[in-house]
């Protein structure tokens, strides 16, 4: 999704019109990636410590809405300052806003307008007339940070504020420290908040100071980001102030405040806090405000939170920080960023350091999110024996590329959230979708979550067993979201019996039986098609032949909103929405495209979205059929006409790179027999749309969907969602490693020939980039077009991918082309 929320809340402003902002982070952070880069190509050292690479910047500017905090891989913290204005994930680069408070909350590349968690927040402050002036409310305690000083890496972070306290924390994954440093001779003063989170969606809650622990608890109710405002999650927080007795606190109070009403109100010596939410309206902030004797120039604080209790808080904190320095749980932290990031390890001495940074930047965001919240479960899955990984918005983001990078080195991780997805079906009737501060969130294109657990059982399913997940459970999952209605779908399952009945999601229907957004009836078609194709594979898998038959035919309904009398740009046949009567109902398909001239249009959740697409255009849908590309050509007129309307729908601008429905589509050059013209266009949208820079990604990251996408497009190959086949371009590395520990395999992919001048945006003439031949543990491959997960990443083994300048030679796949079921591709599983 270009933008979730950005789209829908922020309807009036089109991603494709983001423009950057000058970026703040300290100019010594480009610097230091640089010069590591450099020496790790000039040493070649074995022992390599991949977090200097990273640049945890990439994507907060340019509304890529990335949260730069410090993180451990997958961990429910997240801890980064909050800012004013558009900032979803708590931080943005844009140096006119103001800094609210640091807080260990929140998610990254969510696109949520509101933004989400924010939690818990603390600011440090100078008070020169004592406790009374100190200011509390947000309003008045916001302040600009000290140009060029923000700082961050895996499991850091620092800023400054423009009083020159400086800010820094570190990580686990459920708790973590705080670090500040204040001008010497000055009395350090912090006020923490209980009420204020980023959506201003408090309901009620309660805090308690015990000054001779040097302990402030607290917790409460707060709203989803990305669904229904009835629901409410609840948060707890553990801070600790002492520093193990290394620290005494002065004074300490509670305060309570009213931007809106202009005041604020401190009480000396009060501990308690209890309160509900404000019915009228507007957020009754509230909060803590202490300060240290002694005048310490520095101030630890350990925190600790939990979605369970504040006594879980406080032991997360005792269990996972304890009495660890701030270097050592740093250390911690970048060591099991190591682990990961070494997942995939390259040749640093010829690659370009603009792929290193970008590659290994897309890796970290690849495990930063969703937040592994086990044994922190509440509402109905509380006390789930099971895994439990909170946002996960949204599903249909991260289908494509996300997980089925996963799948290549990660096995235990993805098992662990396929399990969750079953979980979901366990305790409500259906996988969840776009789930959110713990709550369901809004569906988008039906039940992804289909496909991502169809694409762990292609290729796991030797292993499933012994990584806990039931086969059958796993259909029966998939059976539910794709046959039980849903009394309510706008978070859960899909629209499934129009569907069945129709054999389309028709437009105007009358459904007696269930509620939901009765919009996106041509996208929701497509998506219920290819995530139907997803249960056929799995029936494939587990020999359920009557399945296998049924879901096939189901695979192949995205045909039934074809439109062949529409024209646009002289092309014929496009997605439409069709009416119960078998009528289509005619939008112009340049709609909601960056074409698309009324910037009034609503092109996402939006109850007045007439196109019949979500956050796109008919262009754009009209090239969805992942599963049956073959008959998209048929449809199109054959090969030629095919390539002509590709080349066409890039070249007149159609394409928009930060929108997931059409990343599959540079590639579809393949399935036309011309895949050199799939590593041109690859090379163009790369070097066109990502850098290293704040702004280097095309809008919202979405759950690093953009971060994977580009990953594949560095490593040369790109997934074909629940099945186990790679389409194979040309690498922009020389050669790479990707180790996959649970099955003791390491697959090596050498790119024969590489040329560093082909790795630019137009590959100059001489320069070897299209694939000339492909060799699979030394036998040559007939097709240089697509490999199997089979027959390369899970015996491991070499992979040499040949290149050359002559695109005439390269310009064919060979043998055959990637499958497609009209074709009587994917006859069978592995």
């Amino acid at each position: 999704m270009a933008a979730t929320l950005a789209f829908w809340v922020l309807a009036a402003i089109s991603c494709w019109n983001f423009h950057a902002v000058s970026a703040q982070p300290s100019p010594e952070v480009q610097k230091r990636i640089s010069a590591a880069i450099a020496n790790a190509a000039h040493h070649n050292s074995t022992d390599v410590d991949y977090t200097q690479f990273v640049n945890v910047f990439i994507g907060t500017d340019n509304f890529g809405d990335v949260c730069p905090g410090a993180s451990v891989p997958f961990g429910m913290v997240k801890f980064s300052t909050d800012l004013t204005g558009y900032a979803p994930a708590g931080y943005v680069t844009d140096p006119t806003q103001k800094i609210r408070g640091l807080s260990p909350m929140h998610d990254s590349g969510t696109g949520s307008s509101l933004g989400t968690y924010g939690n818990f927040e603390i600011m440090p402050m100078v008070c020169p007339h004592g406790f009374n002036s100190c200011p509390l409310t947000l309003a008045s305690r916001e302040r600009f940070r000290k140009n060029n000083t923000d700082d961050a890496s895996p499991g850091y972070f620092s800023q400054t504020l423009d009083n020159g306290i400086k800010m820094e924390a570190t990580s686990t994954r459920r708790a973590g420290l705080e670090r500040f440093t204040f001008p010497k001779g000055s009395k350090p003063y912090f006020v923490l908040d209980l009420a204020n989170d980023l959506p201003a969606s408090f309901a009620g809650g309660h805090m308690d100071i015990d000054p001779e622990q040097g302990r402030i608890t607290m917790g409460g109710l707060w709203g989803s980001s990305f669904g229904p405002s009835l629901y409410n999650y609840q948060a707890f927080a553990c801070y600790d102030l002492l520093d193990g007795g290394k620290q005494k606190l002065s004074e300490w109070g509670v305060w309570t405040g009213m931007t809106s009403e202009d005041f604020q109100t401190a009480g000396l010596g009060l501990t308690h806090l209890n309160l509900t939410r404000n019915l009228i309206g507007g957020v009754y902030e509230s909060g803590a405000l202490f300060s240290y004797e002694g005048n310490p120039e520095q101030v630890n604080i350990r925190v600790g939170i939990s979605f369970v209790s504040t006594d879980q808080a406080c032991a997360n904190a005792e269990s996972e920080v304890g009495n660890a320095s701030f270097e050592d749980i740093m250390a911690q932290s970048k060591a099991l960023w190591n682990e990961k990031l070494s997942k995939i390890e390259i040749d640093l001495k010829d690659t370009p350091a603009n792929v290193t940074e970008m590659l290994y930047s897309s890796l970290y965001r690849a495990s930063l999110t969703p937040n592994n919240a086990t044994d922190e479960t509440q509402g109905p899955f509380a006390n789930t024996t099971h895994p439990y990984f909170d946002s996960l918005y949204c599903s249909w983001d991260t289908f494509r590329t996300f997980y089925p990078l996963m799948s290549l080195h990660s096995p235990v991780e993805f098992a662990q959230i396929v399990d969750n997805y079953i979980d979901g079906w366990r305790k409500l009737g259906w996988m969840p979708e776009c789930r959110a501060n713990n709550l369901p969130g809004w569906t988008q294109g039906g039940s992804s979550g289909d496909v991502i657990v169809g694409h762990f059982a292609i290729t796991y399913h030797n292993e499933a067993a012994a990584l806990g997940i039931d086969l059958d459970e796993l259909y029966s999952a998939m059976l539910a979201d794709a046959e039980i209605n849903p009394p309510e779908w706008n978070t859960l399952g899909r629209q499934a019996d129009v569907y069945k009945q129709y054999g389309y999601v028709p437009f105007g229907v009358l459904d007696t039986s269930s509620t939901g957004r009765q919009t996106r009836e041509g996208s929701r078609t497509l998506e219920y098609a290819f995530e139907d194709f997803a249960v056929r594979q799995v029936a494939l898998l587990l020999n359920k032949t009557e399945d296998v038959a049924t879901y096939t035919n189901r695979s192949l309904f995205y045909r039934n909103v074809w439109d062949p009398s529409v024209t646009s740009d002289g092309f014929h046949g496009f997605m439409q929405k069709r009416a119960p009567n078998g009528s289509f109902v005619h939008t112009n398909p340049v709609d909601c495209s960056p074409k698309d001239n009324d910037t009034n249009r609503e092109c996402s959740l939006q109850g007045d979205n007439v196109v019949g697409f979500y956050e796109s255009s008919s262009w754009e849908y009209s090239w969805f059929a992942p599963h049956d590309t073959a008959h998209l050509i048929e449809l199109m007129g054959g090969n030629a006409t095919f390539l002509k309307r590709l080349d066409h729908f890039f070249d007149a601008g159609y394409y928009l790179a930060g929108n997931e429905p059409s990343f599959q589509t540079p590639i579809g050059y393949h399935y036309a027999n011309k895949p050199a013209d799939s590593v041109d266009r690859v090379r163009d949208v790369v070097f066109t749309n990502f850098d290293t820079t704040p702004a280097g990604l095309p809008g919202n990251d979405d759950q690093a969907a953009m971060a994977t996408v580009l990953a594949f497009h560095l490593l040369g190959l790109y997934p074909v969602p629940s099945t186990s086949q790679f389409l194979v371009l040309s690498p922009m590395v020389p050669q790479y490693t990707i180790h996959n520990s649970y099955l003791n395999v390491s697959t090596t992919v050498t790119t024969k020939g590489f040329d560093a001048r082909s790795v630019q945006r137009t590959i100059p003439k001489g320069a070897a980039a299209y694939v000339k031949s492909v060799t699979v543990n030394g036998v040559v491959q007939p097709t240089r077009c697509h490999l199997d997960f089979y027959d390369v990443f899970r015996v491991g083994g070499e992979v040499v991918i040949e290149v050359t300048a002559d695109k005439n030679e390269a310009n064919s796949c060979g043998a055959s082309v990637p499958e497609s079921v009209s074709t009587g591709g994917f006859a069978s599983v592995r």
